[in-house]
């Protein structure tokens, strides 16, 4: 038998043991049952998530940070109506698209009432664009969500989550509960706007 020497034993004392995330669906079953740990662990792990999208439909901090906090809490008040614990993430983004539908509404309402024009194209791109976005990338997109902030909040949703966030038409269909044949009119109607804008005329 071939000799050991000490430096090929390992000390267990500087062995670390292996962290295993607990899964989705057992942290969501905990949830339900009111333990207020795994809501935070739940919250935790989904906040970059959140953070990301809510940005995207809305890239102006305070509107995002809105959202973010929004979405947490309309997630958190009906999590026991969720029958798939293991859904959860998909079904927590469905909940940040319904939320920034209803904010959108909203901010609508209100300029057509003639408040908030001012600040809805206070966009915070320097938090949208990474440092390495080349100028015409950079100007381009500023003028796509100058669009963006034309268009109603159904064809708005629905072309952020296609253009931007790259879903299908029926992840969006199904997040929008609205049909197939509706989900690709908005995006049409949005791309028209987009592409007067190319031309250079007015969105």
């Amino acid at each position: 038998m071939p000799k050991i020497s000490g430096a090929q034993v390992t000390n267990a004392s500087n062995v670390r043991p292996l962290v295993v995330p607990t899964p989705d669906h057992l942290l969501v079953v905990a949830a339900q049952e009111g333990d207020h740990g795994a809501r935070e662990k739940l919250f935790e792990r989904y906040l970059p998530m959140v953070v990301g999208l809510s940005f995207r439909l809305f890239p102006s901090k305070a509107d995002a940070d809105d959202l973010v906090q929004d979405t947490f809490v309309a997630a958190f008040e009906s999590l026991r109506r969720l029958k798939e614990p293991a859904a959860f993430a998909g079904w927590l983004r469905i909940i940040v698209v319904q939320t920034a539908h209803m904010r959108l509404r909203r901010k609508g309402l209100w300029r057509r009432l003639g408040f908030g024009a001012e600040n809805d194209a206070d966009f915070d791109f320097d938090q949208l664009l990474s440092p390495s976005t080349p100028p015409d990338v950079a100007a381009e997109l500023r003028n796509v969500y100058r669009v963006l902030d034309t268009l109603p909040a159904d064809e708005r949703v629905a072309l952020v989550l296609h253009r931007v966030e790259g879903w299908t038409l029926d992840e969006i269909a199904q997040a929008t509960e609205k049909s197939l044949a509706t989900v690709k009119r908005r995006i049409a109607h949005a791309d028209l706007a987009l592409q007067r804008l190319a031309k250079g005329g007015e969105p």
